[in-house]
């Protein structure tokens, strides 16, 4: 039934229906998380094998002869580099690797703009007033946390099926001093799922902003995530930029968080020399060097990028079958009703699901109550306000299948009570 053209009665005769089965599934104790994209325990399990390979002082060694329990290298193994620069699409020179975190890394690079300039000459961003930035929306929660907590007022850009509309962003960035940055999630975005198309990157990278110290804030957390046969490329960001002689504009960054373990992965950074000067003048003070053991740890069990990507198989025949069911359910108990969007990613880690306008934070509460925990409604905006109330972010991966199918058929119950409730307002 589409609940847009259906008649009064009808609608009460389906809201009558809909209260039962919600009464059903509260009854049943569920205890269902799906608030954020955290690796399920299957996921876990495939790389604990890398735990006994440093077992050692003779496997303590990296390839060049660096002791990796020794101080030294700030900039991270160079075999370690070398992979990230791969992953990153970018020479290897430009790489830092960091410690477990690429947000992280992400918050040190605010952070050091905040009080050292990354343009010689020019203010450190703490001294500027109503210093601005973009946030592509919905986008991730925590860049915007970053960004909130330095201080700076931030802009909605709207998502289109390209990436960020950069007739936005090219007007705004053009023509405002006081916008330092755009927060960008390129491939597989947070949490729609949408991969920038190449028109899209080539006008990042001949951006012309009116802020010489305007940078490009590149998130590419997903960038070997692929739960489909169709996998989505992305263009090089640097690449263009090099052709476009806006070298400075990218700091790119990404991990290995969803690839080996959350909590100890690998995180690294890319950018200029130009860039990187500045940021390694921080560092130089903040740490002696990240953990080379770890990085160490990564490059035996790996030994390459095909060692990587051949380990995402196994990421995505665990995580497929989890975005069948979100993307199954959502086509057979909400597609007809016309109260609901969705995307239908080929990778990353989430679906996003815009609902009835102005019944998000309702639909999240019912499932709330029903056992079903899902990330709060307004968390993919600024200041968690979402001004539709619309847009929900499911994240498939913690649960097994058979609790994950539970919970979208809770979920499809409450988006349609919450949708009902407003339509015949009650």
């Amino acid at each position: 039934m589409n609940y847009l053209n259906g008649d009064k009665k009808m609608l009460e005769e389906e809201y009558a229906q809909l209260l039962t089965q919600y009464e059903n599934a509260k009854s049943m104790g569920l205890n269902l998380n799906m608030a954020r994209g955290k690796p399920g325990n299957e996921q876990l399990e495939i790389s604990v094998h890398m735990l006994d390979i440093v077992n050692s002082s003779s496997t303590c060694k990296s390839v060049d002869g660096t002791d990796c329990r020794n101080y030294g290298l700030l900039e991270g193994l160079p075999s370690c580099r070398h992979l990230f620069a791969q992953i990153l699409d970018v020479d290897p020179e430009m790489v830092m690797v960091g410690g477990n975190s690429s947000l992280n890394m992400m918050f040190d690079t605010i952070s050091t703009m905040m009080t050292a300039p990354i343009v010689p000459g020019m203010k450190p961003w703490y001294e500027v007033k109503e210093r601005k930035f973009l946030c592509p929306v919905p986008g991730y929660d925590r860049h915007f946390g970053i960004t909130e907590y330095f201080g700076f007022q931030m802009i909605c850009v709207p998502m289109t099926e390209n990436g960020p509309d950069m007739d936005v962003v090219e007007k705004l960035v053009e023509n405002d001093d006081t916008i330092k940055g755009i927060w960008c999630v390129p491939k597989y975005s947070n949490p729609q799922g949408i991969t920038y198309s190449d028109e899209t990157v080539r006008r990042f990278a001949n951006l012309k902003p009116k802020a010489k110290d305007f940078r490009i804030m590149w998130d590419n957390a997903y960038a070997v995530h692929d739960v489909t046969d169709t996998p989505d490329t992305l263009l090089s960001i640097m690449d263009e930029c090099k052709k476009a002689g806006s070298e400075n504009l990218p700091i790119l960054f990404c991990s290995t968080s969803k690839i080996t373990f959350p909590g100890s992965g690998v995180a690294a950074m890319a950018a200029s020399e130009d860039n990187m000067k500045v940021f390694k003048n921080k560092y130089k003070y903040q740490t002696i060097g990240f953990d080379k053991i770890n990085m160490l740890r990564h490059m035996i069990y790996f030994k390459n990028l095909d060692g990587v990507l051949e380990h995402m198989q196994k990421h995505k025949a665990i995580l497929k079958p989890k975005f069948d069911v979100v993307l199954d359910k959502l086509a057979n108990q909400l597609e007809e009703t016309g109260i609901v969007s969705y995307t239908k990613p080929n990778g990353g880690y989430f679906v996003s699901v815009d609902v009835l306008e102005g019944t998000a934070d309702k639909v999240v509460k019912l499932c709330k109550e029903a056992g079903v925990v899902l990330t709060d409604a307004g968390a993919t905006y600024p200041y968690g306000k979402d001004p539709k109330n619309s847009n929900i972010r499911i994240a498939p991966s913690f649960p097994p299948v058979d609790e994950l199918a539970q919970a979208m058929d809770v979920f499809c119950v409450c988006a349609k009570l919450a949708a009902l409730q407003k339509l015949l307002n009650l």
